[in-house]
């Protein structure tokens, strides 16, 4: 067996896990620097659901954004979730927005969860992607979507 054979004989498949609606602040500038254009945006808050684990997204996170040179910006996002049951997990969610044209817009991400021991661990242990979609203008805010990658 080639490598192509081996690689298309077991593909990864991506199990939705949750949609998060998040309210963010206005854009921040925080200035130039060598490697592009700093920004901040604030998380005050929102909600997320899915079939394994549902909440609300806790205020005080933030994403720092990195526009670089290419036009390509980096998302760098650091934040926590509540679950209905009230345990806190702590998302970091590492973006890359391509948008040559509205139409070819590309935003997909790679998420860590951080979840103490008992019902939620197992989101330690397993890899996650994701995307991401403004709702602007209509709402200050971000659509995430999450899936394991299984």
């Amino acid at each position: 067996m080639n490598i192509e054979e081996v690689m298309m004989s077991n593909p990864p498949i991506c199990e939705f896990l949750y949609e998060a609606i998040v309210d963010i602040a206005d854009i921040q500038n925080l200035g130039q620097s060598l490697q592009g254009q700093r920004f901040i945006v604030n998380i005050l808050g929102g909600v997320f659901n899915g079939p394994r684990l549902k909440g609300k997204v806790l205020p005080g996170g933030a994403d720092r954004q990195l526009l670089r040179p290419d036009g390509i910006k980096e998302l760098d996002a650091l934040y926590e979730i509540e679950t209905d049951d009230g345990t806190v997990i702590t998302v970091h969610n590492q973006v890359v927005v391509d948008m040559p044209t509205p139409e070819q817009r590309y935003a997909c991400s790679v998420v860590k969860f951080r979840a103490p021991s008992g019902q939620y661990e197992w989101l330690n242990r397993r890899v996650f992607v994701g995307n991401l979609e403004s709702l602007k203008p209509s709402r200050n805010a971000v659509k995430i979507r999450i899936f394991q990658v299984n």
